[in-house]
């Protein structure tokens, strides 16, 4: 810190929902904070405590300390995430990056280490109100100068600058559109990365006077964005997920994972896609999936495998597609780990691959090939969670119940809205 001149040290935790919570701190008081943490009041975040157990205490992962890039010189800031523990020094139950902590555990009992590689959709628009993409740009676009054309770079200089590394950047579907893809990590250092992410690409817009959004679906006429999620198993240095004498080149171990993300998929929606507007994106068409099926080429599906580079083991994998990438990282990981790894230990036999688009079907013929539908809403979603021990037991009492709590003010509050499409379509003629 002296040798760089940082002036500040911000001490970054995220509550229940994913919303990135921080406070400052002068770089004299740093070993402090690791050694005895910095205290507040939890019963001010979302999620944390009540009012009579409202003690916390942030303690800073030294592991985590990189410089903010976007902050001027002379003013340099860092910054460290934070562990949330109670006075007493036990972890708190609350905080969502243990609750990622705790499911990785029960993975590394089994031998496993669960790693994590996202491609990360957001719009950049002109302006909020009403929304207005940056650009006219489509898939794999190759623009030219103008507004927007060095966004992606400039935000991937500065996550490359904090040691995060990308993999892909692209322009995506619909116009403002975009996905950077950062290279695989453990579950737990990428949850920190994309909390991190979305804070570069908010900086690097303010910036170039633009905004940026990672609200599912924006547009009724564009695609949404998600956070496709690619997940492997590795034991040691060895891919648990491959198996080359397959003819998916899947292990078992894979297989029983795949079956159990898809078994204990509907309940798990209600956090892996969080929001009322998460389920405008989830909708039958396109590349976003509506029922819990699996497939190699098949992108309607809610799992795919996909194609890995021949003699390279390690890149063997499957990918999710459900996520959104307005998501609380930490949950959503911890679930989707433990969904997995159900399936792993009950042995949980893996259905046949669909090769169809699972949307076009009718619901007899998805009926009488085992598909199940994913939640239409998240008041179907919530229903689902509230019946589920398995996101009950993964989320721990207290995330469980505020989570559940919250989400069922969203959609009461939702119900109650009237939408300009119902004007638009009703006004004129009841």
């Amino acid at each position: 810190m002296e040798e760089r001149g940082i002036r500040f040290v911000r001490l970054w935790f995220t509550d229940v929902l994913g919303s990135l919570k921080s406070v400052a701190i002068a770089p004299a008081e740093v070993e402090g904070a690791i050694g005895e943490g910095v205290g507040f009041d939890g019963s001010a975040i979302e999620g944390f405590a009540r009012v009579f157990e409202s003690d916390m205490v942030a303690h800073p992962d030294p592991s985590t300390y990189q410089v903010l890039p976007w902050r001027q010189a002379g003013r340099s800031t860092a910054r460290m995430l934070c562990d949330i523990k109670l006075p007493d020094g036990s972890p708190s139950y609350a905080d969502p990056r243990y609750v990622l902590k705790r499911a990785m555990r029960r993975a590394a009992d089994m031998g496993f280490t669960f790693y994590i590689h996202p491609e990360i959709e957001f719009f950049l628009l002109r302006s909020l109100q009403p929304p207005v993409p940056l650009d006219d740009g489509g898939y794999f676009d190759h623009t030219t100068l103008g507004d927007g054309t060095d966004f992606r770079r400039d935000v991937i200089t500065m996550l490359e600058q904090m040691g995060i590394s990308v993999e892909f950047s692209h322009h995506e579907a619909a116009p403002g559109q975009h996905e950077i893809d950062l290279r695989y990590a453990d579950a737990l250092t990428m949850a920190d990365n994309i909390m991190t992410f979305r804070v570069v690409v908010r900086e690097v817009a303010v910036s170039q006077g633009v905004h940026a959004t990672f609200m599912p679906k924006p547009f009724s006429q564009h695609p949404g964005s998600g956070m496709h999620t690619h997940m492997s198993l590795f034991e040691g240095d060895t891919n648990a997920f491959y198996d080359a004498s397959d003819e998916y080149n899947l292990s078992k171990t894979a297989k029983h994972f795949i079956a159990g993300l898809l078994r204990h998929a509907p309940e798990i929606t209600a956090v892996t896609n969080q929001w009322v507007n998460s389920y405008k994106r989830l909708v039958g068409g396109g590349e976003a999936p509506s029922f819990a099926c699996w497939g190699r080429a098949n992108r309607s599906a809610l799992i795919r495998v996909p194609q890995f580079t021949p003699g390279k083991t390690s890149s063997a994998r499957i990918e999710y597609r459900a996520v959104d990438s307005a998501v609380n990282p930490y949950l959503a990981f911890a679930l989707l780990l433990n969904a997995g790894l159900k399936g792993v230990e009950g042995e949980y036999p893996l259905p046949e691959e669909t090769e169809d688009e699972v949307w076009r079907l009718s619901d007899r013929e998805r009926q009488t090939i085992g598909i199940r539908e994913l939640p239409r809403n998240l008041d179907n979603a919530i229903r689902l969670m509230e019946e589920s021990e398995l996101v009950a037991g993964t989320l721990g009492e207290h995330v469980y119940e505020y989570f559940l709590r919250n989400k069922r003010e969203e959609f009461d509050a939702y119900r109650k809205q009237v939408t300009p499409w119902e004007l638009e379509r009703h006004i004129k003629v009841m």
